[in-house]
């Protein structure tokens, strides 16, 4: 595709689909700026398709949302005492340098450690990775990919010898069952999703439909969407597996000659899953013995594609999980071929660069055993140095213990959350706050991780960066800056190499590290190129890439060895894998329960899980309002069941404690979860949620050999708690101070102690035929004592009201008071304290620019119901257009009026055609299709009825 001149091809900075996109840019007021993006037609991984948050990524990035939300100069304090203080980047690397190399000299080099992220590029991954193995001599540097990503890696080296994942995103054309376990793909990979969809609506070659198979607790959007669910009890994955093989083995539903040829372990396999039936697994499970039997057909008959993620991924025994999935794919010979696999989704944009360049505690570079001598003498004659650290560093939840004992004293951290996204996260808010040194190396200004650093270093981003990313089918894409680095930000892989130089000369006189070592590098492209010659003769050989290659002919996957013409898109072809045998291995798992039992005192199971218009801690989606059309506020899902055991009606404060912690939100009805369970999204931290974050609940043990903590499984206890004082806030700010006036809330919210308080973007309607000028702030306070008049008083002064226009209303003996301030017919500002029923339909009023006359605006007053009519507020379904589930409905309506005998596809062709809705990113899909099935459902229980 020709690119225009204000055109610059990139990558999406959010899941690991890798998505290409094309950056639009133009001259404003002298200074070049992100306007507009757009999926590139012509990467293979989406093939010109976003998602809602891809499709919105350069509305974070307009100048309005920089200013506010972005860092913008080193800040320094020398004593924690004290408040940060602005200071020249020479000042702040040399400090650090002066700080890590006392601690390195008293203490060894064991005492620093390094935190990174999986969003980083291959080459700043490079550089912090050589920095501590390297010149330190330390393999305490981790990454959140840890978090997601390590179990299967681990799987995947266990059973095949490699972290390779075997597939390509083309096999998805190619499959006749699609096998989604632990996975909300239409949430967390929506692009791929859309791939899925539309082989569905195709035939394979025999002329079967393909068929999805969805291994879940919850019922997702994905889940309803397949062939055949199973709602297996959280945790369950390895004994569904297990029965599947033994149902196969019983049936004769295996390839044996593959098995002979290309893989070990097959009679101690089948000697052990013996008593694992169907029947066994339906007690365990909670799903119906037939359901496992018919998924074991399926799969069998395939060609089968696996596609897993978090929900095997995260637990304590999330190896096992995914090497008993891995087996179900060498005992039918559906691997290594068109269309079948087991194919790992990552989880974010280059967890898998990062596991290029060795970034994790227990890996080297170019996939090199770190126990093997000669794999490290390798790196080190690379690297120019003695020898390189052979003890495996501290993985993530390791690390930040050990920061809390003590044992680390200084670590730096690199574009990542910590403080929000680590398990049992007030410990790790409490080694934060006693370790000696903290630096955060960090593009935006508003992470709670930032709140402790001693070092703050503003970082590039998205749309600033110059480098190459790695995505879950093994395609390498080039990034490009499409505009300069914000205010004094700097490259991520700059800041380390920079300081790696300064910390150099300081540990050199010391005698504690090589001058030999290098750490000039004049381009990201030169630090990418001895990566690329760290993988010669490795299994991920990329000596035949390069930039220019990647330039002119696009991004590659690898394999890719000197004098190839193109990467490999499908490993193992030829049923020789990357152990020493050259066989793949069969595994045998035992079935463990999850670790965090529940009992009489926590007889609740809480998952965790991805918003769809979402992205991790929220610290770039959180800046746009409209992300919070779909899914406006936080919420812990509970079944109908169980909220009526505990007497709880929707929208009730609840208590949820776990063995760590506990924390206060609102309840919502779900059908989504089982009996006995419970759902809270994983992305409401301490930013927004400031009276107690979700990942102060959950479970920090991790599996032993992946050191992945077990996110996905707390046992936990809701308990009704009666607050009766209520205050509700709300108003419409400028689009240039919305981020900045809701983080000053926030901070005058942090210094009550309100059993809950709540402070994020309300999302504001467009206007009809008018681009939107205004952001909307909603404060929500719940209290067991009386709301503080000074907190009030700071929080309304902020909204900056015109006295004159405002409408009040206070009855002090009963604790009501209503403010609302009314301009030009427009609700712009309301405030409910006491009684607030009345916040929904003025809330709508002023999301949707609803005008008052003058005569009737006495009437929104009124502490009920609305007094003017207003319909209630409907979800928005459809993000990029603003199409709400209400709209939804009453066209359905209206079009199976209009044809009775319409069939739901086509049914949806018409919404499509009258509404737009899932034509734009379509990320709204599958539940567009969900409320089409609801529709005809309702319907047809009617006419049964009648």
């Amino acid at each position: 595709m020709q690119r225009n001149a204000n055109q610059t091809s990139s990558t999406c900075c959010y899941c690991g689909v890798g998505c290409g996109v094309l950056i639009d840019t133009e001259i404003i007021d002298g200074k070049k700026v992100i306007v507009g993006v757009q999926g590139d037609p012509s990467h293979p991984a989406n093939l010109g398709k976003l998602c809602s948050k891809g499709a919105n990524l350069h509305l974070t990035a307009a100048p309005t949302i920089q200013n506010q939300a972005r860092l913008t100069k080193p800040e320094l304090r020398e004593d924690k005492a004290q408040e940060r203080q602005t200071v020249s980047w020479d000042n702040a690397l040399d400090h650090a340098a002066i700080r890590f190399a006392q601690i390195i000299q008293e203490h060894g080099p064991d005492a620093v450690a390094f935190y990174v992220s999986g969003q980083l590029l291959t080459e700043d991954y490079y550089i912090f990775n050589k920095l501590a193995k390297g010149l330190i001599g330390t393999n305490n540097i981790d990454t959140n990919s840890r978090l997601c990503m390590s179990s299967a890696v681990a799987g995947y080296k266990a059973s095949l010898g490699a972290d390779a994942p075997p597939c390509s995103y083309a096999d998805i054309d190619h499959a006749a069952v699609f096998f989604i376990s632990g996975s909300n793909t239409a949430f967390a990979h929506p692009v791929l999703y859309r791939r899925i969809e539309q082989r569905r609506s195709q035939s394979t070659a025999d002329q079967r439909q393909s068929k999805t198979i969805v291994v879940d607790p919850r019922m997702t959007d994905t889940a309803r969407e397949a062939d055949l669910f199973l709602p297996i009890l959280p945790g369950t994955d390895v004994a569904l597996y297990n029965a599947m093989l033994h149902q196969m083995l019983w049936e004769d539903w295996i390839d044996k000659r593959y098995i002979d040829a290309h893989t070990e372990g097959f009679e101690v396999l089948r000697s052990e899953v013996r008593n694992c039936s169907p029947a066994w697994a339906s007690r365990i499970c909670g799903v119906p013995e037939a359901d496992i039997i018919t998924a074991a057909k399926w799969f069998y008959e395939g060609p089968t594609l696996s596609l897993y993620c978090q929900g095997l991924n995260q637990s304590t025994q999330g190896t096992d999980k995914n090497t008993a999935l891995i087996n179900l794919h060498l005992v039918t010979g559906q691997i290594g071929k068109p269309g079948a696999g087991p194919f790992s989704l990552t989880g974010q944009p280059n967890a898998m660069g990062g596991r290029e360049v060795g970034g994790l505690a227990n890996l080297m570079s170019a996939h090199r055993d770190m126990a093997d001598p000669i794999h490290r003498r390798e790196v080190a004659a690379l690297w120019n140095i003695n020898e390189v650290p052979s003890r495996p560093g501290k993985t993530a939840v390791e690390m930040f213990e050990a920061v809390r004992q003590g044992q680390i004293k200084a670590i730096w951290i690199a574009c990542t959350n910590p403080a929000n996204s680590m398990p049992d996260s007030l410990k790790v808010k409490e080694a934060l706050q006693v370790a000696q040194f903290v630096v955060v190396q960090e593009a935006f200004n508003g992470t709670a991780t930032a709140e402790y650093a001693d070092l703050l270093l503003p970082a590039t981003t998205w749309g600033e960066k110059e480098g190459t990313v790695t995505n879950s089918e093994r395609r390498i894409s080039r990034v490009r800056a499409a505009v300069a680095p914000f205010e004094q930000a700097r490259n991520d892989w700059e800041i380390a190499a920079d300081f790696a130089r300064r910390l150099q000369i300081k540990l050199s006189r010391l005698r504690l590290a090589s001058d030999k070592i290098n750490f000039d590098y004049p381009s990201p492209e030169a630090v990418w190129n001895e990566h690329r010659e760290s993988t010669r003769l490795r299994d991920l050989d990329i000596t035949g890439m390069s930039y220019d290659l990647l330039e002119h002919q696009g991004p590659q996957q690898w394999p890719m060895p000197l004098g190839a013409k193109e990467g490999q898109q499908r490993l193992y072809t030829d049923g020789k894998f990357a152990t020493p045998s050259g066989k793949a291995k069969l595994l045998f798992s035992q079935y463990q329960p999850i670790i965090d039992k529940t009992s009489a005192r926590y007889p609740l199971v809480l998952n965790t899980g991805r918003l769809r218009d979402q992205w991790h801690s929220m610290s770039r989606t959180g800046l746009l309002g409209q992300a919070f059309s779909h899914e406006s506020e936080p919420a812990l899902e509970m079944n109908s069941v169980d909220m009526e055991r505990r007497r709880l009606a929707e929208g009730d404060y609840v208590q949820v404690q776990s063995a760590r912690a506990k924390i206060i939100v609102q309840v919502k009805q779900s059908t989504a979860v089982r009996s006995g369970q419970s759902f809270m999204s994983m992305h409401w931290g301490p930013e927004v949620l400031l009276s107690g974050a979700i990942n102060e609940l959950t479970q920090p043990a991790f599996d032993p050999r992946s050191k992945q903590p077990e996110l996905k499984a707390a046992a936990i206890r809701v308990e009704k708690i009666v607050l009766q004082e209520r205050l509700t806030i709300f108003g419409l700010v400028k689009p240039d101070q919305a981020i900045t006036l809701q983080r000053r809330i926030a901070q005058i919210l942090k210094s009550h102690q309100n059993e809950y308080q709540l402070c994020l973007p309300l999302p504001i309607d467009k206007r009809p035929g008018q681009t939107q000028v205004d952001e909307g702030l909603l404060v929500r306070i719940a209290s067991s004592q009386k709301v503080a008049q000074d907190l009030i008083e700071s929080i309304t002064k902020i909204f900056a009201l015109d006295d004159k226009r405002v409408l009040r209303y206070q009855d002090k003996k009963a604790g009501q008071m209503r403010v609302l301030w009314v301009n030009d017919g427009l609700l712009r500002f309301g405030l409910i304290q006491g009684d607030t029923r009345s916040e929904q339909w003025l809330m709508q009023m002023l999301q949707q620019y609803q005008v008052v006359p003058h005569q009737s605006q006495w009437m929104l007053l009124a502490g009920e119901a609305s007094p003017i009519g207003l319909p209630k507020k409907s979800k928005t379904v459809c993000n990029c257009l603003g199409v709400t589930e209400t709209t939804l409905g009453a066209r359905i309506n209206i079009i199976r009026n209009d044809n009775p005998v319409i069939s739901q596809n086509d049914c949806l062709v018409a919404l499509q055609k009258q509404t737009l809705c899932s034509t734009q990113c379509g990320s709204c899909l599958p539940e567009v299709k969900g409320i089409i099935r609801h529709n005809y459902s309702i319907a047809s229980e009617s006419s049964n009825a009648s």
